[in-house]
């Protein structure tokens, strides 16, 4: 079994990137499990005095990262960067290493969005994790589709979801080559 473990970096509830994941998860072929991290909030602002004795919801975090085979991250674009929320959590693992050498994948559903993914491409990169070029893409999504029904029946938005699971299924393949009976029949 291959875990990508899947995090949005929005916590509106009616969030598009959100969806974008929970799509992603369902189109999950067998062998393959997405599991998506829906507790961003519940972590405390970054204080570095606590790295070595994190609060409970950072080990939470950090354990489901330590988990996961590939990480993959939608994230909306807020000031020209990546969320608040987002940035926090990924400061809580900078010099814990659970990101150290993972493929990552990152989705946004916006084409204004054009600062943010490199942002994170870099911070992803600076903390040890292997950005994935086929694994990161802008997903189009028209200003009236925001529900997982409403994605899952457009064939152009689910074969681009399924191609960055592709990517990131023969990429975690590769780097731990213990995962021979995971079949990639991916379109």
């Amino acid at each position: 079994m291959i875990r990508i473990l899947a995090i949005s970096g929005s916590l509106r509830k009616a969030s598009c990137n959100s969806a974008l994941l929970r799509v992603t998860a369902a189109l999950a072929p067998e062998g393959v499990e997405v599991v998506l991290y829906g507790k961003l909030g519940d972590l405390p602002l970054f204080n570095p005095d606590l790295e070595d004795a994190a609060p409970p919801p950072v080990l939470d975090f950090r354990a489901h990262l330590t988990a996961a085979n590939a990480i993959l991250i939608a994230s909306p674009e807020y000031a020209h960067g990546i969320t608040g929320v987002l940035k926090n959590a990924l400061d809580w693992v900078v010099g814990s290493g659970e990101f150290t050498d993972k493929p990552v994948g990152l989705l946004n559903g916006f084409e204004r969005s054009v600062y943010a993914p490199a942002a994170l491409a870099e911070i992803i990169t600076v903390i040890g994790g292997k950005v994935i070029p086929e694994a990161m893409r802008t997903i189009l999504l028209p200003t009236n589709v925001i529900t997982d029904q409403e994605i899952l029946a457009q064939p152009e938005l689910t074969a681009s979801l399924q191609a960055v699971l592709k990517a990131l299924v023969q990429t975690a393949d590769t780097l731990t080559s213990s995962y021979p009976d995971v079949k990639l029949e991916l379109a």
